[in-house]
C-alpha cells in the first residue's frame, strides 16, 4: 500500500481525497489543524486516517511527513517551501496546485539527485489550463502548423441562475486570496510587444468576451504570462496572454477600491471595534460621516458611477456595523465580501475556461482554434472550483502511486507523459475540454 498524505482539508479538498479513498492500494491520511474537518473527509473509508497537525510546528509536520510515500500540500502557499524541505530530507515525492515559486525552482537539482518529483500546478488555473493548452499546442506542431496568437482566459463564478448580487460573483475558494490578487501587476505578449500593466491599472481596460449560451464576460490580464512563451514552446508566437474572467461591473468596481487603498494590508489601530463608515472616513480623510458617497465619488474622480456606489454600499462600507476581527483594510474588505458574497445551500458555481488559438498552418492558411471548458457544480454537492482543483491533483497521484508517472525534478503538467492520461481520467469524470477549428 502506498502512503498519501494530505496536508490541508479546506474548500477544495474533498472531491481529490475522496477519489484517492476510493483507489485501490492507497492509503489516505488527512491532515489538518482542526481535526474535525478531516475527520469529515475520511469517513467512511477504512483506508482514510484523520490526524490533527500544526504546520507552524516542524517536528510534527516531519512527523507526519517521514510516514507517507506522497505528501499532498494544499496548505496556503507560504507552507509549501516547508514541506519541500521536508520531502527532500526525508525522501518523499510532493504534490501541489499551487504556482511554482523562485524557491521551489530552486529546489529541482536537489529533487532530480533524490530521484524525486515535486508536481505543481496540478489543478485547474494552473493545471488543466497547462495541460488542454499544450495538447493543442503539440497537435498543431505534429501537422506542421504554428501558433502566432495564444489567449487563455479562466474563471469561477456563480452559475447564472444564482448570479444574483451586485458584485456578480461568489467565493468558492479563499476570499483573501482574490482580493490579494487585486494588487497584482501583470505583463503579456500582444502583436510582438511586451505590454507592461501596473497594479493599480490591473482593471482598467477590460476586455469583453461572449461565451455561447452564457452571455458577455469581462477578461483582465493575469500575472506574468510572458513566461509562457517559452514554457509552452510558442517560439514563433506574437501574442501570449493570460486573462481571468469576471461577469460585467466586477472591474469598474475593483479598481475603485484599489483606488480607495482598500487592499491595503498595513495594520491600523482604528479598524477592529470601529464601524465601517468610520473607518472609510478616515481612510478618506474626510471629516464629516454623512457624505461619504460623495467623498469616493471626489476621490475616484471619473473612474465613479452610481453602479460603483450602489455595490459599495450594498457591501455594506457606509453602514454602521462594526467591524469585529480585522486590523488592516484588506481583511476589513475580505472578511466583508466573504460575509456578503456567499453561495446559498444548494447553489453552483460555473468554472469556465477557454484557450484560442491563431495557427498558421502548413499549407499557409490560417485557423482559429477554440478550446473550452465549461463546467456546473453539483447541487447540494461538491462545486465546480473544488472538483477541478482537487480531481487533476488526485489523478496525477495515484499515477504517482503506481509508476505511472516517471517524470522527475520539480514539474508542471505541460508534458505528454502527465497531461495525456490525467487529461483522458478527467473526461471520465465529466470534466472535458470542447474543440472547435474555424478557417480565417
Amino acid at each position: 500500500m502506498k502512503k498519501v498524505l494530505v496536508l490541508g482539508a479546506g474548500l477544495v479538498s474533498r472531491p481529490g481525497v475522496h477519489y484517492l479513498l476510493n483507489q485501490k492500494n492507497i492509503e489516505v491520511t488527512v491532515a489538518s489543524r482542526t481535526v474535525r474537518k478531516a475527520e469529515e473527509l475520511v469517513k467512511g473509508y477504512p483506508n482514510g486516517k484523520a490526524i490533527q497537525v500544526n504546520v507552524e510546528n516542524k517536528d510534527d509536520l516531519a512527523k507526519v511527513i517521514k510516514d507517507c510515500d506522497i505528501a499532498i500540500s494544499l496548505l496556503p502557499w507560504i507552507h509549501h517551501m516547508k514541506v519541500a524541505e521536508l520531502c527532500i530530507e526525508h525522501h518523499k515525492h510532493m504534490v501541489t496546485t499551487s504556482y511554482v515559486s523562485p524557491a521551489m525552482k530552486e529546489l529541482n537539482e536537489k529533487v532530480q539527485e533524490k530521484n524525486l518529483l515535486f508536481l505543481n500546478e496540478i489543478g485547474v488555473d494552473p493545471g488543466i489550463d497547462h495541460m488542454s493548452a499544450m495538447k493543442i499546442i503539440h497537435e498543431v506542431e505534429e501537422e506542421g502548423g504554428k501558433v502566432l496568437h495564444f489567449y487563455s482566459y479562466c474563471g469561477g463564478l456563480p452559475a447564472p441562475q444564482h448570479n444574483d448580487n451586485p458584485f456578480g460573483y461568489k467565493f468558492s475558494w479563499s476570499p483573501r486570496g482574490v482580493v490579494l490578487a487585486a494588487r497584482n501587476s501583470a505583463k503579456y505578449y500582444e502583436n510582438g510587444k511586451i505590454v507592461e500593466i501596473e497594479s493599480k491599472n490591473l482593471f482598467a481596460n477590460p476586455e469583453v468576451e461572449e461565451i455561447e449560451g452564457l452571455g458577455k464576460f469581462e477578461v483582465y490580464p493575469n500575472r506574468d504570462s510572458t513566461p509562457y512563451k517559452e514554457l509552452y514552446g510558442l517560439k514563433d508566437a506574437l501574442t501570449v496572454k493570460r486573462g481571468t474572467y469576471r461577469n460585467i461591473g466586477w472591474c469598474e468596481t475593483m479598481r475603485a477600491i484599489v483606488n480607495i487603498d482598500l487592499v491595503d494590508e498595513t495594520p491600523l489601530p482604528y479598524i477592529k471595534g470601529n464601524s465601517y463608515k468610520k473607518v472609510l472616513a478616515m481612510v478618506l480623510n474626510a471629516k464629516e460621516i454623512d457624505n461619504l458617497k460623495d467623498k469616493v465619488a471626489e476621490r475616484l474622480g471619473s473612474l465613479c458611477n452610481s453602479d460603483i456606489l450602489s455595490r459599495l454600499e450594498w457591501l455594506g462600507l457606509f453602514s454602521d456595523e462594526i467591524i469585529s476581527k480585522a486590523d488592516n483594510l484588506l481583511d476589513m474588505l475580505s472578511d466583508r465580501m466573504q460575509e456578503k458574497l456567499v453561495f446559498k445551500e444548494g447553489e453552483i458555481d460555473l468554472l469556465l475556461l477557454r484557450h484560442k488559438f491563431i495557427v498558421e498552418n502548413k499549407d499557409k492558411t490560417k485557423d482559429l482554434i477554440t478550446s473550452t471548458m465549461i463546467d456546473f457544480g453539483i447541487p447540494y454537492g461538491d462545486s465546480s472550483m473544488a472538483r477541478t482543483v482537487s480531481l487533476p491533483m488526485a489523478i496525477a497521484t495515484a499515477m504517482m502511486a503506481t509508476g505511472e508517472i516517471k517524470a522527475i525534478g520539480v514539474r508542471i503538467p505541460n508534458t505528454p507523459d502527465i497531461y495525456e492520461p490525467v487529461m483522458s481520467d478527467l473526461e471520465k469524470q465529466d470534466i472535458k475540454m470542447v474543440k472547435k477549428r474555424t478557417q480565417l
